[in-house]
């Protein structure tokens, strides 16, 4: 019997609607899990990241979980690197709150990107200098992750800090713990000078993270004007038949979760998808 491909979609991709829309919306699709940033599906609920309570995630928890819905990531995006010292301890602070609360949203992971050391584009974010930044904010999310046995989930994007594999393998080398996972998005890693050879730099992510990858982003892109730009899964240049094929044979069962694709897409992109996973 073949392994089936497990789908799931951040949340927000189906905009702010009633909870009651969005649930409907994912079995509609049957999506098995999301990837669920409270603030920015249900901004009213979360005044301030710091502020929800045990109550805010059990309701949207169990709403999910009568639904049949796994969060499978908890989102809590923040700028782990910022070069203000108040604003990275509020950061870290709010990333200390999702982890608290991971078990009440029945959650066991909760995932950020590093953030950049300025606004928007910076070099800066290229040195060895920003990569130090990242260690020592993760190796604080981590210990405080350990206390309340759940995960931390990092991920690479293109111009922060964390923006290679290789850079990726190094940060789990330098934090040693397991409750520190990689969640790949392989189009984080494409830039418009090595998306030519994508296939090596696919390859070499999984080869250095291995099984500590563990969910995988889908989204797709194309270079224009020189630059990366997002577009629904399937109408892009990323080849996902290695992705998959890792999916299949490699991490059966591993979750994978839509991203950037609108509703308008949607239903041709998990065709496009499940398509490509039965011929790999």
């Amino acid at each position: 019997m073949t392994t089936p491909l497990h789908l799931g979609i951040r949340a927000h991709d189906f905009g702010q609607i009633p909870l009651e829309d969005l649930i409907g919306k994912i079995q509609q699709y049957n999506l098995s899990h999301i990837q669920f940033a409270l603030k920015k599906s249900f901004p009213k609920s979360a005044p301030s990241l710091e502020a929800i309570s045990p109550g805010t995630a059990s309701y949207y928890g169990n709403a999910f979980r009568r639904a049949g819905i796994q969060i499978a990531v908890l989102g809590c995006y923040v700028n782990i690197v910022d070069t203000d010292p108040q604003k990275r301890s509020q950061a870290l602070s709010e990333f200390s709150t999702h982890l608290r609360l991971a078990r009440d949203f029945g959650a066991s992971l909760v995932g950020t990107e590093t953030g950049s050391v300025g606004q928007g584009y910076t070099t800066d974010n290229f040195t060895e200098e920003a990569f130090q930044e990242v260690v020592t904010s993760v190796k604080a999310m981590v210990a405080e992750a350990e206390r309340f046995g759940v995960t931390v989930g990092i991920e690479a994007g293109l111009h922060h800090p964390l923006y290679t594999a290789p850079l990726t393998r190094r940060l789990l080398d330098l934090v040693p713990s397991n409750n520190l996972q990689v969640i790949l998005d392989c189009a984080n890693l494409m830039s418009p000078t090595n998306y030519s050879q994508q296939e090596s730099v696919v390859a070499e992510a999984f080869e250095l993270l291995g099984n500590r990858i563990a969910v995988i982003h889908l989204k797709d892109f194309i270079v224009e004007d020189g630059r990366i730009q997002i577009v629904p899964v399937g109408q892009g240049w990323l080849q996902f038949e290695p992705i998959l094929r890792y999916m299949k044979h490699q991490r059966p069962h591993i979750q994978g979760i839509l991203e950037s694709t609108t509703e308008e897409y949607l239903e041709e992109s998990i065709a496009f998808l499940n398509r490509v996973y039965e011929e790999v």
